[in-house]
């Protein structure tokens, strides 16, 4: 099977759960979501058949076996091009979505360096927080690359976003450096 043929191809998870407790649901749901899973409805998603959604739907599968409940995994393809076109669609709109989301978060991350700019909030722990939401940017970034398999513009807008904030965070670094070891007239 080509590249192609296996883009094309789709896993489609019909889950059952017992109703109660509702934690099992939820962590399933949760699980399918950071795959990047459609939902096609209740108890039923889909996800491409490639590799680099094997290990979380394993995962999913096991957190439903563990709650009793039970997975049935068919394969699918559309049965004309125009259905396969549409669960193209479909996936590359939930992976619009994410994206827009994620830069959102990056709007949010710069607005914040300016604030603390703005105030001269300039210390050690502040510039710890900022780094380490940085990294969640990145670990986020990570995750929605490899779920875009069929690569939505917003994806790239994303990676330039990143390279931004990521400069944003050196530039404050920098001012808190410049904060913390400044001399000032009467030291000297």
């Amino acid at each position: 099977m080509s590249h192609e043929e296996s883009r094309s191809r789709w896993l489609v998870l019909v889950i059952r759960l017992p109703a109660e407790p509702s934690r099992h649901r939820v962590s399933v749901w949760r699980e399918l979501r950071k795959l990047g899973a459609l939902s096609l409805g209740q108890g039923v998603w889909a996800v491409p058949d490639v590799p680099v959604f094997a290990d979380r739907l394993a995962r999913a599968i096991t957190l439903t076996e563990r709650a009793e409940g039970q997975v049935v995994i068919l394969d699918a393809s559309g049965r004309t091009p125009e259905d396969a076109a549409r669960f193209q669609a479909l996936f590359s709109a939930a992976r619009s979505a994410d994206w827009t989301e994620f830069l959102a978060d990056c709007d949010k991350f710069e607005d914040e360096l300016a604030k603390e700019i703005r105030i001269a909030k300039f210390t050690l722990a502040e510039l710890e927080e900022e780094e380490q939401s940085l990294e969640r940017l990145r670990r986020w970034h990570r995750d929605l690359t490899a779920r875009d398999l069929f690569r939505v513009p917003e994806g790239d807008r994303a990676t330039k976003r990143l390279s931004e904030c990521a400069a944003a965070c050196e530039d404050y670094a920098e001012r808190v450096y410049q904060a913390l070891h400044a001399v000032s007239e009467d030291d000297r």
